[in-house]
């Protein structure tokens, strides 16, 4: 079998939605790297958040892509952090968040801070941004290039939400709407299947090689990048129509069959 890049999204797919590993997915993981496949994390996850779910899945070698694509890291053991840092893109915040603050005034905003953590409007809830929150001012939030800028409200439905971030009529960037009252915001073009095809082609694997895992809205675009996409079955209908198959829920460890049928 030839080897396949293997990418996989973290949160609703291969971790569940407290962030907890199962034995079964971190062995049938394990599996498909010792067969020699490419095994890429895809996720909107910061490095400083991805960093302690490839600890515990055990991989050291391979490529991450984190912020929903606008950055990826190879995975290097020899480094202080455990990875080098080989793409970077960066897009002028002001102009979108301007007009979702006026949207959506009480939203929660962070901009992310390579390698460290958010620069934050006000202090999100516990345990929903990886690495450090600083609180600093609005002009500091919209002044500086960010790889991706995050909103949320926790108190908002996340259907009036969606309407609220539809109507504010984003243009110049990338977005994605979580499963809650939660957006990403990226350069526009910039896509976790855009960050992958960077990673296929250092890696020399052929299109028809590549596989794709995922849940949410932010990987319609790698699903439909991948030769083979598959949904899980926890994710929204959309999703699954972008995809090739639809496996299990997460909660039924859905990742496993994919991953075995490598082997």
């Amino acid at each position: 079998m030839a080897r396949k890049l293997v990418a996989l999204d973290l949160d609703g797919t291969t971790v569940n939605h407290y962030g907890v590993l199962s034995p079964g997915v971190a062995e049938a993981v394990t599996a498909v790297i010792d067969a020699g496949h490419h095994l890429t994390i895809a996720t909107g996850r910061s490095i400083v958040a991805t960093m302690p779910i490839v600890a515990k899945l055990g991989v050291s070698q391979g490529y991450c892509v984190c912020s929903n694509g606008a950055v990826t890291i190879r995975l290097d053991p020899s480094q202080d952090r455990g990875y080098v840092v080989t793409d970077t893109v960066t897009f002028d915040p002001e102009p979108a968040l301007t007009l979702l603050r006026q949207a959506i005034p009480e939203a929660l905003v962070a901009v992310e801070d390579l390698g460290v953590g958010f620069k934050v409007s006000s202090l999100f809830p516990d345990g929903e941004l990886g690495g450090e929150q600083v609180v600093v001012a609005w002009d500091e939030i919209i002044g500086r290039p960010a790889t991706r800028v995050t909103l949320r409200n926790p108190e908002a439905d996340p259907e009036e939400f969606m309407r609220l971030v539809e109507a504010a009529g984003l243009h110049g960037v990338s977005y994605a709407v979580g499963w809650t009252a939660w957006l990403d915001i990226n350069p526009e073009g910039v896509t976790k299947g855009s960050a992958l095809e960077l990673v296929r082609r250092t890696l020399h694997v052929e299109p028809g090689d590549t596989v794709a895992v995922g849940d949410q809205r932010n990987d319609i675009e790698m699903l439909r990048w991948a030769a083979r996409g598959v949904a899980m079955g926890n994710a929204p209908d959309e999703v699954k129509a972008a995809a090739d198959e639809v496996t299990a829920d997460v909660d039924e460890d859905g990742l496993v069959p994919v991953l075995r049928s490598l082997l």
